[in-house]
């Protein structure tokens, strides 16, 4: 059985987040959430709050708590916030803030 957990509109980068979802992919969930804590990268703390969650998920359901691993995690774009920075002579530079939506599945290991 898997359990997943989302987070839609995250306010980091994509681009960002994907080097911590490719750190914990497969890993079980007490090492990735080992890893999570030790991460210097902002976006370990996002994907830290997902993981959480899907362990959350997994528990009410009466999920066995330690054979959870990490079954699948995407990191998809989400809408991007435009801005304008002003520049000289009247001119102004476009800035895009990306947004994402993280994803995290966790899945029972087979005894």
């Amino acid at each position: 059985m898997t359990y997943t957990a989302s987070h839609q509109h995250c306010r980091i980068a994509p681009r960002k987040v994907r080097l911590v979802i490719d750190m914990i992919r497969g890993l079980d969930v007490a090492s990735a959430m080992s890893r999570l804590d030790f991460s210097p990268r902002r976006g370990a703390m996002f994907v830290k709050v997902v993981l959480k969650s899907a362990i959350a998920n997994a528990e009410e359901k009466d999920a066995d708590i330690g054979s959870l691993f990490i079954k699948e995690t995407k990191v998809d774009e989400g809408p991007i916030i435009k801005r304008f920075q002003p520049k000289d002579r009247g001119r102004s530079h476009p800035i895009k803030k990306r947004t994402s939506h993280i994803s995290v599945t966790v899945a029972e290991r087979k005894s």
